[in-house]
């Protein structure tokens, strides 16, 4: 039996974060479990890697806040290359609620110092030439905003943890969390038992089972979502920012002289298949042409399925669960992991060896909001 004192479970984005950070700031002995053959091969491999300041709650802003100033200076003390492009994001709204919710958004986000901006129909257009707003009455745009390569943010992190003395297991699962007088005891995994008294759950779209493991009901839910990537194409430059059309839920952006685009459906499956869809293809060309017509004369070349992880929410789940000392949550993100990683890794860790976050506080995003009612939806999220 080995011994840790503390052990993550789930090798991705957030999961190797707040192991980075846990060592960093003391905490030796710390393990990394991963189901996959190599870290970051789940959600985290299939992100679009959107970071923005974007949101509707207050904690979500701050969390953005408080990841760039971590982001700023990645590349050069973790010596890892991010590739973070703040070519900023533009949201898009064509029915009269949409764009109201935004005024509102945008007055919260500016009293926060994040500069945001309101835009007409002629002013989007001027930042994305390419763009069809015949249908658009107004939008949002941050130039702060941006997109990086989250596998970059995952070696970086993983790197410095082994380094400073983590221990990573890759194809290890987690197959049972046992607990003993209220207390975590010890993770079991397919590879033998790690005897422990602090288990965070960074699952991701699995939060859920693992919950389960402890007897804890964690409500995440995973849910397909697909890309498609374009062959090269020129036409939109490459610095062009994030795209989201709110209300006809479809983003675009460029990525390595190619378009990656995206959308919401009603029909997306909940479950955890990653099986691509193609069928669904001609729906996403549909919405992109209408958006960008000159698209009409792209190809897409490939495409992927990967999960996100919801909440009733669309909220993290962060801290310690009531009634199960030990055991720490860091999951149901909404599409929002990756951007909030860099801070969650610190959050958590001051949780562990402090008792409590300094950073932020993070009392709002605990579980315990969902049955005492004091959730507030987030608006931003597709």
């Amino acid at each position: 039996m080995l011994t840790a004192d503390a052990v993550i479970i789930g090798g991705g984005i957030v999961g190797t974060s707040i192991a980075y950070n846990l060592v960093k700031d003391g905490f030796k002995n710390v393990t990394l479990i991963e189901k996959e053959e190599i870290l970051g091969a789940g959600s985290t491999s299939k992100s679009a890697g959107g970071v923005r300041h974007q949101y509707s709650n207050e904690i979500n802003i701050r969390m953005t806040i408080e990841s760039l100033k971590i982001l700023r200076n990645f590349e050069e003390e973790m010596e890892t290359k991010i590739d973070f492009r703040r070519h900023g994001y533009m949201f898009l709204a064509s029915i009269q609620e949409t764009l109201s919710t935004f005024k509102k958004n945008v007055e919260l986000q500016n009293s926060l110092g994040v500069k945001v901006e309101l835009l007409s129909p002629e002013e989007i257009k001027d930042i994305v030439p390419q763009l069809n707003v015949e249908d658009i009455i107004g939008g949002t745009f941050c130039k702060l905003d941006g997109y990086l390569d989250p596998s970059g943010l995952v070696y970086g992190y993983s790197k410095h943890f082994k380094r400073l003395g983590g221990k990573i297991f890759t194809s290890t699962e987690a197959k049972g969390i046992e607990i003993k007088n209220g207390k975590v005891f010890s993770v079991v995994t397919d590879r033998g038992e790690i005897r422990t008294e602090t288990v965070v759950n960074a699952g991701g779209p699995y939060g859920g089972r693992i919950g389960e493991m402890a007897g804890i009901k964690i409500p995440v839910n995973p849910l397909k979502r697909q890309i498609f990537v374009t062959s090269p194409f020129n036409h939109i430059r490459p610095d062009a920012p994030m795209v989201i059309d709110f209300d006809d839920p479809f983003y675009f952006r460029p990525e390595c002289g190619a378009i990656l685009m995206s959308m919401a459906d009603k029909e997306e499956v909940h479950g955890f298949d990653t099986t691509l869809d193609w069928s669904t293809l001609e729906r996403v060309v549909e919405k992109a042409v209408h958006r960008i017509p000159v698209l009409g004369d792209a190809r897409v070349m490939n495409g992927w399925a990967g999960l996100r992880e919801l909440t009733p929410d669309q909220n993290a789940i962060l801290g310690e669960v009531p009634g199960v000392k030990g055991f720490i949550c860091a999951v149901g993100f909404s599409g929002h992991g990756v951007m909030h990683s860099p801070i969650t890794g610190k959050l958590i860790a001051e949780l562990i060896i402090d008792g409590k976050s300094k950073t932020l506080p993070i009392s709002e995003m605990s579980i315990e909001r969902f049955s005492g009612g004091k959730t507030a939806l987030e608006k931003g999220v597709i």
